[in-house]
Parts: structure tokens; sequence; C-alpha cells
């Protein structure tokens, strides 16, 4: 089944590429969760995850399941901070709600508690307390990351609109199920969704994924213009590198950096910089190291030639970005060895 956006020129003026909204990228995550696609780059993330969660999750994770419907007050287009977002949830009116869950429940069906949520002030505090459990054990160790690697990807969409227009950019948001038919967007999704949307000179939201690692997303009913969630490529050379796993709990004191203790410490800030800013070019890594550019890339060359990294160029700019073993040895653990 294929949802069809229809676009006009003024539509394809004011298309953009936006940072992830929190609650989008949140339902995002919740859904993948729930499956095991991507072992390689999702399946630390995916154990961490499910060794912290609490009973309190299961009301998020029966409202967003792995596939279908979810209601769309849980999973929202808004712009702003996660915790505003999440206050945002709180407040929603409960005719909201059960417009929401009726229009899942057209679907497939809902778990028996949702029926009284819409009526039930405990019952919404309880869903809140779940989505902010989720939130903080999910997405806020990670927040960091998702918003760079989607910088990352802004990047790249803005370099193909330079070499090849909004075409280009529109053909490759992702092959596989989103296909530019000029002047009609058409995109194959997972919950059989059908239809057409014409944009009547709003434009298109584009939102880079971590977590949509599947399927597109589409809210028809954001404001002020439609969104279109599609997933961050992952398609280069050496395979799609491990989400970055945070550790648990601050190194003890007196720990050593095993990381600094192999390369050097201004070396194992550029690594760590290149993995939070993966697409990053050289430039752009020597302003956020704080180094001269020569000496980034110098550090680049050495650390790709220890195959922690990998280049590929664009045009005449070096694009830099961790590898599995870069990532590997990020998440080692600190030693509280005394050299």
């Amino acid at each position: 089944m294929v949802y069809r956006l229809h676009f006009t020129l003024e539509d394809l003026a004011r298309t953009r590429v936006a940072q992830p909204p929190p609650l989008m990228e949140l339902s995002a995550a919740v859904r993948n969760l729930q499956n095991r696609s991507q072992p390689l780059r999702f399946g630390a993330w995916r154990r961490a995850a499910h060794a912290r969660l609490g009973p309190t999750a299961r009301m998020v994770l029966d409202l967003i399941p792995p596939g279908g419907w979810a209601p769309t007050f849980l999973t929202s287009a808004g712009i702003g901070n996660p915790q505003e977002l999440l206050e945002q949830v709180r407040a929603t009116p409960r005719s909201r709600i059960r417009k929401d869950l009726a229009h899942v429940a057209e679907w497939q069906p809902l778990p028996p508690w949702a029926h009284h949520l819409a009526d039930d002030s405990d019952l919404l505090r309880q869903l809140c307390e779940s989505l902010n459990h989720v939130y903080a054990v999910l997405l806020s160790p990670h927040w960091g990351h998702i918003t760079g690697e989607a910088a990352a990807d802004r990047g790249k969409r803005m370099r193909q609109v330079l070499a090849g227009g909004m075409d280009h950019l529109l053909a490759s948001l992702h092959p596989g199920r989103i296909r530019w038919n000029p002047p009609v967007l058409e995109i194959a999704m997972v919950s059989g969704f059908d239809g057409d949307l014409h944009l009547d000179g709003r434009g298109l939201m584009l939102v880079p994924s971590v977590f949509g690692a599947e399927a597109p997303a589409i809210d028809i009913d954001a404001e002020p213009q439609p969104v279109l969630r599609y997933a961050i490529s992952h398609d280069q050379p050496s395979g799609p590198r491990s989400l970055f796993v945070l550790p648990a709990h601050s190194p003890p004191p007196g720990a050593r950096s095993p990381l600094a203790l192999l390369l050097g410490q201004t070396r194992a800030a550029v690594l760590h910089t290149i993995a939070d800013h993966p697409g990053c070019s050289t430039k752009e890594l020597a302003t956020l190291v704080g180094i001269a550019p020569p000496s980034a890339s110098e550090h680049a060359t050495t650390l790709r030639a220890a195959q922690l990294i990998r280049t590929v160029r664009h045009r005449n700019t070096a694009l830099h970005s961790p590898t599995t073993l870069g990532i590997a040895l990020l998440n080692t653990p600190p030693s509280t060895a005394q050299f």
C-alpha cells in the first residue's frame, strides 16, 4: 500500500530537513526495542535497555507496539526539548485522547485499560510516568549522539540539494520505501495506510531518524507542515555502526581512560568527536575538537589506518565516520589500574 504526497513548486521551496522531534524519535525507539532487526547496530542498546526498564514501561509498550498504529498524542512531531514535550503529553485534552484512541481502535485492539484513559486522571498520570521512565532509559542517555547523527545526515542532504536539487534529495531518502515520481512522493507504509495528501503550499518537514530503521512514518496533521520521518542511511562500505552505548555508571575515581592511554588525549578526543558527529568534515572536526585543520587531518589519517574510522569523499570534502571497531573501542570500560 502506498501513501502519496503531492507537491507544487511552492511545496518544494518550503520543504526542509529538521532535527528529530523527541516524541517521534522516542516512538521509533519503542518500536525498535520490540523487534530484532539490525542486531549489529541495535543489539547492545536493546540489551542495555531491557536490563534497565522496569514494569512501569509496560503501559507505553502496550500503546506503541512494534508494528501498526499508536496514538498520535504520544508520538507527535512537536518541536521543543524533551521535557517540554513530555509535559505537553500530560496536558493533552481529554477529547484529543479519545479521538486518537478511537482511531487506533479502528485498526487494532487496544489494551483494556486504555479504554478508560481519557476519563481517569490517575491512569493518565501513570501513563505519563511510564513515558518519562521509557524516555529516561531509551533516549535520554543517547540524545546527544542521536542529534549528532541527525546533524550529519542533514549536512549530507544539503549537499545533495547543492549537487542535484530537491529531485536528488527526495529520490534518495529511502530507496526501498520512498519513491520520488515528480511531482508525487510515494511512500510504502508498513501499516498499509493508503491515500493522498496535497501539501497545498505548506511544504514538508523531513526528519532523519536513528531508530526509525525499517519504515518511514508520517504525521499529516503536524503544524505548521506535515512531517515525514525517514531512517538515517548506514550503507557505508564496512556496514552499519553499532549505536554508541554510554557507560551505565561514571568511572570510579582514579580510573584511566584506555582510549587516551592507547591513542593519546587529542587523538582520543578526535575519535570521540567523529563518533558523536558521524559524517563530519575535516574542517568541522577541527572546530569541534579545537585544533588546527592540518592536525585534524593527520589524526584522522592515523585513525583510518588503524581501521577505527572510515573516510569518504564528497567532491573535495572528506567526511569521517566511526567504524564498528572504533565504536567497540569507545565502549571499552575504564581501567582502575594505576600507571
